[in-house]
């Protein structure tokens, strides 16, 4: 039987020391390796994230005329980071250039807090209850 596929995450980035000192001071991750010039593993939470510098306003397929935007955007897919303390984690992520979008909201699994980074990407932060998602499960 084969492994089971492995998630990993690729977030592409104007700036890769910018990013990297993002990430690595809001999600307590670190530098796993370096892969030439242009892309950083980061590692310590469940999946990595690979870094990858791309020009803003680059082709972002050669399949789809759409460019990159490094201005805040939505995409349906974004990070949450389960935190302990998340109102430390807030305030790690604004000293690290994180927008606070929506300030600390209750939810029937914990608290949360949604941003956007430096590069326009979504996160939120999370600190569940002791319950966490099973509290809204069915």
């Amino acid at each position: 039987m084969p492994a089971p596929a492995r998630l990993i995450v690729n977030m592409d980035v104007p700036d890769l020391a910018r990013a990297e000192h993002f990430y690595c001071a809001v999600f307590g991750v670190s530098v796993g390796r370096r892969l030439g010039s242009g892309a950083v593993e980061l590692l310590g939470l469940e999946a990595p994230i690979y870094l990858l510098e791309k020009a803003g306003d680059s082709a972002a397929t050669a399949a789809a005329p759409a460019r990159r935007n490094y201005q805040r955007h939505w995409t349906p897919v974004h990070l949450d980071v389960s935190v302990d303390d998340l109102d430390h984690a807030r305030s790690m992520a604004i000293a690290a250039g994180a927008v606070d979008e929506t300030g600390v909201r209750q939810a029937p699994y914990g608290r949360i807090a949604t941003f956007a980074d430096p590069f326009g990407h979504g996160f939120c932060l999370i600190e569940f209850n002791e319950r966490g998602y099973d509290a809204i499960a069915t």
